[in-house]
């Protein structure tokens, strides 16, 4: 079968994309007038009771204070260059991690105004959601974010409001490992799709406490090593790593990531790089 291909730049074999997630900080609570609470996670209990979860609170709150300082140390040890799909509330809240992502020069990727399900917003709503996000991330950073990925899901307004928006790239699809460009939704403004990958995401250990750091490290190995094979026999691609300050950031699992950085290291013609640069060579 003929396969979809992309060239990168300075004759890179693959792509690679580490998106750093910050949700913490966002998430649901009565304390922001919501009805419930995010299930307690790695435990698996969902409460529906309209009361305030100090402790699981904590636990998110745990990837700002002892997550982030292990992921960014890395970043920065390895050189490796991230985006940070970012709650815009969070950043608010937590004004260290937008000032990591600045002085590193990172790129932060809208996570939507709160990390809540815009799906149920009408179009209206989505709008100003869209824009109350995208105002807030450019006034804690200093830039505004040109690419969006939503909360697992989005409307069928949600493309064409992004574009209208000034957004470059659209992250909510998980289709193939080659972003390609939506010249349909709106005719004569293409937005960029570059898909995310939920397979090598380490939401799989916070899920599902059997699978290992061992064996998320393994999976992602793997994964990286089949698309640099591809890329060295002409059919170059782009590998998504998802991580979680709150997940990745443990010091049970903080290594694993490590070795992941170290396997790619040892590579060359690996191209590290933001999902907007990316965007940008779909666009030219």
């Amino acid at each position: 079968m003929q396969q979809e291909r992309i060239d990168w730049p300075n004759s890179a074999v693959c792509a690679l994309s580490i998106v750093v997630n910050v949700e913490e900080g966002s998430e649901m609570t009565v304390a922001r007038g919501d009805r419930g609470m995010e299930p307690v996670d790695e435990l698996g209990i969902h409460i529906k009771s309209p009361i305030r979860n100090y402790g699981n609170e904590s636990n998110y709150l745990y990837g700002i204070k002892a997550g982030a300082p292990r992921v960014v140390d890395l970043l920065d040890r390895y050189n490796m260059r991230a985006s940070w799909t970012v709650a815009a509330l969070s950043l608010e809240n937590h004004p260290a991690i937008a000032d990591a992502i600045r002085t590193r020069g990172d790129e932060a990727v809208s996570h939507g105004w709160r990390w809540v399900h815009q799906f149920k917003l009408d179009e209206a709503a989505e709008r100003e959601f869209i824009a109350k996000a995208t105002d807030s991330i450019q006034r804690t950073t200093g830039a505004r974010p040109y690419g969006w990925l939503s909360r697992y899901f989005h409307t069928d307004n949600t493309r064409r409001l992004l574009i209208e928006a000034g957004y470059e790239y659209h992250m909510d699809d998980y289709s193939g490992d080659v972003p390609f460009l939506d010249a349909i939704t709106v005719p004569g403004r293409p937005i960029a799709i570059v898909p995310y990958q939920l397979d090598t995401n380490d939401m799989k250990m916070w899920t599902d406490p059997a699978y290992t750091p061992r064996a998320w490290l393994d999976y992602a190995r793997d994964s990286f090593d089949q698309i640099y094979r591809e890329g060295l026999a002409g059919n170059p691609r782009l590998m998504s790593l998802g991580l979680h300050l709150r997940i990745i950031g443990r010091p049970g699992r903080i290594g694993a990531f490590e070795a992941f950085l170290q396997h790619v290291a040892a590579h060359d013609r690996v191209w590290v790089t933001t999902r907007r640069e990316i965007a940008a060579v779909v666009r030219a």
